[in-house]
């Protein structure tokens, strides 16, 4: 619905289709997604992206198709993600990476003037602790922290802690700013302040500085802090596949199913 159709190129005609696995129930940014495009009184048209039928499990040509990965896993901390009225469209959001891997992964589309009781409902949840993920130097100082609690049930004087739900604001920089000052449920919220020595990966659009993280390299940094290290690395190693894959097709050539990308993944999931 969201691209025109086109027929696979001849490149790939010799290529063997990836036949995916049954495919899950849909995810939370899938059924955000199918919730927009009901709304929608024309198709969206992803600007330079790749064209021709999409998997609705991976946004990907079926020639490219990623479904059947089986990466999804349970972990302490969760992801809500807090999106931007076209995020859940674009075939280059990571946010959907995010909800492949965190069985725990909630998303909500962000409006100025109303808010989903779900949302509210859950940062009213006890089970969780919500951080709102942004930079530090934006924010009055008593709210930044840099660590979150991870202390088992023996360490909290055998209470259970909370979970740490990672709020993350989907969307580009100027629209996530607009989002953070306009959303005063979240005023009361921590802000987890993120200094990351590595530069970003993200390779699907443009930004001028190397100190901004696509959502899903945010949501990995957010999972090793919280003690989720295996869900982190296979987030930021299916981002390099996706990549690959995303990429490929766009340029009309075969994904390298073979290749360091994928050899990654695969050790993480051992």
């Amino acid at each position: 619905m969201d691209e025109a159709i086109k027929a696979p190129p001849a490149t790939q005609a010799h290529q063997a289709p990836h036949i995916p696995k049954v495919q899950p129930p849909p995810h939370a940014v899938s059924r955000l997604r199918a919730e927009r495009l009901a709304r929608s009184s024309k198709p969206f048209m992803a600007r330079g992206g790749i064209k021709g039928v999409r998997c609705p499990g991976c946004r990907l040509v079926p020639s490219h198709c990623l479904c059947g990965l089986g990466l999804l896993q349970s972990t302490r901390a969760g992801v809500c993600l807090l999106m931007a009225d076209i995020e859940p469209l674009k075939p280059s959001n990571t946010g959907w990476l995010v909800a492949d891997v965190v069985a725990d992964t909630f998303a909500f589309g962000w409006a100025r003037t109303e808010t989903d009781p779900a949302l509210l409902a859950l940062l009213a949840d006890p089970q969780w602790q919500a951080y709102v993920v942004f930079p530090g130097e934006f924010v009055q100082p008593e709210r930044v922290v840099h660590t979150v609690d991870v202390a088992s049930h023996a360490e909290n004087g055998g209470l259970p802690s909370k979970r740490p739900l990672f709020i993350l604001l989907d969307a580009t920089w100027a629209e996530a700013r607009k989002m953070f000052r306009k959303s005063p449920y979240l005023d009361a919220l921590p802000v987890l302040s993120l200094h990351p020595a590595q530069i970003s990966r993200y390779q699907l659009r443009r930004s001028r500085r190397d100190d901004h993280f696509c959502t899903s390299e945010v949501a990995a940094l957010c999972l090793e802090l919280a003690g989720d290290a295996p869900a982190a690395q296979t987030l930021e190693a299916y981002l390099d596949v996706y990549t690959h894959h995303y990429l490929r097709a766009k340029q009309q050539l075969p994904p390298d199913r073979e290749g360091a990308a994928h050899a990654r993944l695969r050790a993480g999931m051992v």
